[in-house]
């Protein structure tokens, strides 16, 4: 009986022993590392202007010739008459001051523009169409460089110019008006010839009836004028 349990006993530590000796792998649940690559593509690794290494090969650009520079500048020709200037104050001014842009009067009246033919009419709203140019550039101008000041002056100028331009417009609609008036009832008087060619009135032969009615018409006329101008007599007492 003691032998056969010693015989068991050395068994199992022949087992143990076998067990302990086989290699055995651990559970772990993180990736895999990949292998570490020191070696990029990149062919100017290792070139440094701050530790002066050079490239890893000769090079042949010393011995070719390098192209030498042009002593030659351009200059551009300026027009001092150019249509972009209309849009600037002067030449190489860009805008007006908030003082200069105050000083300004006030805008025309219908009743002073009914006193100018068409080409000054057509004069000054081309002055107005500049100026109003000249405000908007300004306030482009403003707005892009964020100055902070100057519009209010700006806007009262142009309220001015516009409603310079409003009245104009009023006074051609007033005369177009007038014109289509004029022209219709030229129409209808046998007096005036609308063809375009030859003379625009041709008046009416006068008969004689006629010239003696209109003598004795003047004449009634003359002597109530005279009977108006003469002195009344006053009675003495």
């Amino acid at each position: 009986m003691a032998h056969a349990c010693t015989g068991r006993l050395i068994l199992a530590s022949k087992a143990s022993l076998r067990l302990s000796s086989a290699p055995m792998r651990l559970l772990s649940t993180s990736a895999r590392q990949a292998k570490n690559v020191t070696r990029d593509n990149n062919r100017f690794r290792g070139v440094s202007v701050l530790r002066r290494s050079g490239l890893r090969e000769p090079v042949s650009v010393s011995k070719e010739p390098l192209p030498k520079p042009a002593d030659y500048t351009p200059t551009v020709e300026e027009n001092p008459d150019h249509g972009l200037w209309g849009f600037f104050p002067a030449p190489g001014k860009l805008m007006r001051t908030p003082e200069e842009d105050a000083q300004h009067g006030r805008a025309w009246t219908v009743e002073e523009l009914r006193k100018k033919d068409w080409e000054d009419l057509h004069r000054l709203w081309w002055v107005c169409l500049r100026e109003r140019n000249l405000i908007a550039t300004a306030d482009i101008e403003r707005m892009r460089s964020d100055f902070g000041f100057g519009h209010s002056e700006s806007r009262a100028r142009d309220a001015q110019v516009r409603l310079t331009m409003k009245r104009i417009k009023a006074t051609l609609t007033e005369r177009y008006y007038l014109w289509e008036d004029a022209r219709k009832t030229a129409e209808n008087d046998p007096e005036i010839n609308l063809s375009g060619t030859g003379d625009a009135y041709i008046p009416a032969p006068l008969s004689e009836e006629d010239v003696f009615a209109e003598d004795a018409a003047w004449a009634a006329k003359l002597d109530e004028g005279v009977k108006d101008a003469e002195p009344v007599a006053t009675s003495k007492a």
